[in-house]
């Protein structure tokens, strides 16, 4: 990377993004600036520009200025139960047309590369035993979060084609770290109150992004001639079932997993009957991730292992 880049970075005060700001300033020689929706404060040297609410109207002028690389994160989530009258549109919203609107104006103040930060939902939810996602699979994205990533990555690549911005876009799995939540924070803290689950008998294959992992990536990307205009799955390079992974947290956490062994067939039985197969398929279907292609073009390998990104995720637990 040319001395002193300037990087733009969305979704700064995020779970990526509080975790990527300081290991950007510590592994690049760069002028660092926060895009942010209201004013933010940062213990390490960042300008910090508000742009408000990230859609087709959002200036970005002033973040703009003289800005060689972004990376953006900023997006509408995906949630559990989204309650929106029509939650495709409130997704295409925010990370379609604002995603639209940012990279054309990008482009236009002559950035030279654009890092987006995608989901493996553009491939799909689960995956059959033995065919891992690849990044030559045709998208089938299967809700609205997914689909509006979908479309974001083609908007993006429209706007490559027709400037002198490339585009990077990275597609990870569930990621984990200081600071995780939702779910799989619930699962830790279940573990380590020594709460019993049902989960001793999963035979699934999942692959999970350790945040650190992630962050590397993103860094990689910046300036790497072999990422212009490329599509990147990322993983930790180490699947797990429901049930190692499990155990896994509990080493990470000096716990005893207790995990009694609930016949699988059993337990989607059950879950039909509470209509929340959406919960069994979490817990017992598989979602792999095939990395080869990353680790070849970048020359790439995750820095964190599972087990030392679980470690690094129990310990952040633990201080809270």
């Amino acid at each position: 990377m040319d001395d002193k880049s300037r990087i733009l970075v969305t979704g700064a005060t995020g779970f990526i993004g509080t975790r990527l700001l300081p290991a950007i300033l510590k592994n690049t020689a760069c002028y660092l600036t926060a895009a942010v929706r209201s004013q933010a404060h940062f213990s390490e040297p960042v300008t910090v520009t508000p742009v408000g609410e990230l859609d087709a109207n959002t200036d970005w002028y002033e973040a703009l200025q003289s800005v060689d690389y972004v990376i953006h994160l900023a997006a509408r989530v995906h949630v559990m139960n989204d309650n929106s009258a029509d939650p495709l549109h409130e997704f295409r919203h925010t990370n379609v047309e604002g995603t639209r609107s940012f990279a054309k104006q990008a482009a236009s103040a002559g950035v030279k590369r654009f890092i987006f930060v995608s989901s493996i939902k553009v491939n799909g939810e689960f995956t059959e035993p033995g065919q891992p996602f690849t990044v030559q699979d045709e998208p089938s994205p299967k809700d609205p979060y997914g689909q509006s990533k979908t479309e974001a990555e083609e908007v993006l690549r429209s706007i490559a084609a027709e400037t002198n911005m490339e585009v990077v876009i990275i597609r990870p799995p569930l990621i984990y770290g200081p600071g995780v939540k939702a779910n799989f924070a619930a699962m830790m803290n279940w573990l380590n109150r020594g709460i019993p689950l049902p989960l001793g008998l999963t035979e699934n294959v999942r692959s999970f992004l350790a945040l650190d992992n992630l962050v590397d990536l993103i860094i990689t990307c910046l300036d790497h001639p072999n990422a212009a205009n490329q599509t990147f799955l990322a993983s930790d390079g180490e699947d797990v079932s429901t049930t190692q992974l499990l155990q896994k947290m509990s080493a990470a956490l000096g716990r005893k997993a207790r995990l009694v062994p609930v016949p699988p067939a059993l337990m989607r039985f059950g879950a039909k009957l509470a209509r929340r197969e959406d919960i069994y398929q979490r817990l017992f279907g598989s979602l792999q991730l095939d990395i080869c292609h990353t680790r070849e073009t970048l020359d790439w390998t995750p820095p964190l292992s599972l087990d030392e990104g679980l470690q690094q995720t129990a310990d952040a637990m633990e201080k809270r």
